[in-house]
C-alpha cells in the first residue's frame, strides 16, 4: 500500500487526517533515524549562529578590518604584539653580543725596567684583546733621552709580529686574567 493510500484509510477509520503511516517501518525505526538528523540540524545551527561569526571576527582583526574593542580581540592583538617584542629582543640579543665579542674584554699589563741605568719601571706592555684574543699589544719604552711607543696586532693571542718577552707576558696575563 503506497503512503496516499495509507492517508486515505486512515481518513475512513477516523484517524486524524493528513497521517502518513509508512509501510515497512516499524515504530522505532523513526526515531532512532530522527535522533542523527536532529543532531546534524543542531551542529549546523550552532556552526552557523556561533561558530561562523566568530571565525569570521577573528580573520578581521588578525587582517586589521575590524576594531579591537572588546577583550578577546585584545588579547589576541596583545599576543601579536608580544610575539613582535619577543622576536625584537631576540635580533637585539644577538647584535648585543656580536658586539661584545668585538669589545675589549681581556686586559694584560706588565711594567718593567728596559735599561738597567734607568731607575724605576717605566717601561710598559699593555694587551687589550677581545674574548677571542683578537686586538693589540702596546709597549713603551722608556729611556732618559726618549720614549718609544710600539703597537702589535694579536690574533689568536698570538702576536702578530716579533713580540719582546714582557708583551708576551702581557698578553699572557690578559688570557688568563691573572696579575690583573
Amino acid at each position: 500500500m503506497s503512503p496516499r493510500r495509507s492517508a486515505e484509510a486512515a481518513e475512513g477509520t477516523g484517524e486524524r487526517r493528513g497521517a502518513v503511516v509508512l509501510q515497512g517501518m516499524s515504530s522505532v525505526t523513526l526515531p532512532l533515524l530522527s535522533a542523527p538528523i536532529a543532531a546534524v540540524v543542531a551542529v549546523a545551527v550552532y556552526h552557523l549562529g556561533f561558530v561562523r561569526p566568530q571565525l569570521r571576527r577573528l580573520d578581521a582583526i588578525l587582517s586589521g578590518e575590524a576594531s579591537l574593542g572588546d577583550a578577546a580581540a585584545a588579547e589576541v592583538r596583545e599576543r601579536g604584539l608580544q610575539g613582535a617584542f619577543a622576536k625584537r629582543t631576540e635580533e637585539r640579543l644577538l647584535e648585543l653580543e656580536r658586539l661584545a665579542g668585538r669589545d675589549v674584554y681581556r686586559v694584560g699589563f706588565v711594567r718593567y725596567n728596559s735599561f738597567a741605568d734607568v731607575g724605576s719601571d717605566l717601561s710598559f706592555a699593555l694587551a687589550l684583546l677581545n674574548r677571542e684574543g683578537d686586538g693589540a699589544v702596546v709597549s713603551s719604552i722608556y729611556s732618559r733621552e726618549e720614549t718609544r711607543t710600539f703597537g702589535k696586532a694579536v690574533r689568536k693571542f698570538v702576536p702578530q709580529h716579533d713580540a719582546s718577552k714582557e708583551e708576551q707576558q702581557a698578553i699572557a696575563m690578559a688570557r688568563t686574567g691573572v696579575g690583573n
